[in-house]
């Protein structure tokens, strides 16, 4: 087998290489594309963010949520917020977020950003 032939194979076999997550460039992209509605600390139009690993959908203190949202029952982890972000109507209809995040790798470094902060 030619050399060429076997680094197509290989490549094929391998596929295209992932990129590695990066909470620093999720932080730019959460303050980029965030925080017009959220913040780390305070409800504004969309709840804080600080502490959202770990906590049960639709709890943040002092927030008026949809009834959607309220009414989940589940734990924000990496899987839920994916899937939220990637569409939050899709993913919990009646839900009032309107916005989503097209591309996987930035969902990724957002979520590794939010997992990063720590909690007070």
């Amino acid at each position: 087998m030619d050399t060429l032939l076997a680094c197509a194979i290989v490549a094929v076999c391998i596929g295209p290489q992932v990129a590695a997550i990066d909470p620093n460039r999720g932080k730019d992209l959460w303050e980029a594309k965030c925080i017009g509605c959220h913040s780390l600390d305070a409800n504004r139009v969309g709840p804080l963010h600080r502490g959202v690993f770990g906590r049960k959908a639709g709890t943040a203190p002092g927030f008026s949520y949809s009834a959607a949202v309220r009414n989940a029952g589940f734990v924000w982890d990496e899987a839920r917020l994916e899937q939220w972000l990637a569409g939050p109507a899709r993913f919990l209809p009646g839900s009032r977020m309107g916005f989503s995040v097209a591309d996987p790798a930035d969902r990724a470094d957002i979520i590794a950003y939010l997992k990063s902060v720590p909690a007070r």
